[in-house]
């Protein structure tokens, strides 16, 4: 079984008021739900890192790059993790890393009921050796040199032809949360 990072990329999300931001993996995370016999898996990725440069008055400089290793995923559950991080999977033999590059970043209303500034980050999302068009909504709060991201997106597993040996097509749909810190 391939459950989707998202975060993957997601990760991303971590921008702030200046122009480079250096990520606090420590007080930053990963995590995904699917589903798996008809029940609820959650999960996290325990080890990503990003590259981002942000600044508010000039997003057309902006910029993320995120990375999730996906052998770091773990469910709670050794033959889930082993489906999900194995070859009908995510495969970290063959792609250890995946990867969200953003292509532009705007503001945006898509989480304006949340606190803080909204953007959204369209980008490309790279799982296991497949590309696609990716979008991350995330609110936005920085206080002096410190910045908090919260973004949430959904990834279909089929996009990416990942996770359909055991489980089949249950579970398609993989929903990403991160939270990410960063420092400036």
């Amino acid at each position: 079984m391939k459950l989707l990072p998202l975060g993957l990329a997601l990760l991303a999300t971590a921008p702030a008021i200046a122009s480079d931001w250096t990520l606090d993996p420590a007080a930053s995370s990963v995590t995904f739900t699917t589903e798996v016999f008809s029940r609820p898996l959650t999960g996290s990725f325990g080890r990503f890192d990003a590259d981002i440069t942000f600044d508010r008055a000039d997003l057309e400089s902006a910029r993320i790059e995120g990375r999730i290793f996906v052998a770091s995923g773990a469910t709670g559950n050794a033959q889930y993790d082993s489906e999900m991080t194995g070859i009908d999977g995510l495969d970290a033999e063959h792609h250890p890393v995946a990867v969200f590059v953003s292509t532009q970043i705007s503001e945006s209303d898509l989480c304006a009921d949340a606190e803080g500034d909204c953007y959204v980050a369209d980008g490309r999302l790279t799982i296991a050796g497949t590309t696609k068009a990716a979008q991350l909504p995330f609110r936005l709060v920085i206080d002096g040199d410190r910045a908090a991201a919260d973004g949430h997106f959904t990834i279909h597993r089929g996009d990416f032809d990942v996770g359909s040996g055991l489980w089949g097509s249950e579970g398609e749909n993989v929903e990403v949360w991160l939270h990410i810190e960063a420092i400036r």
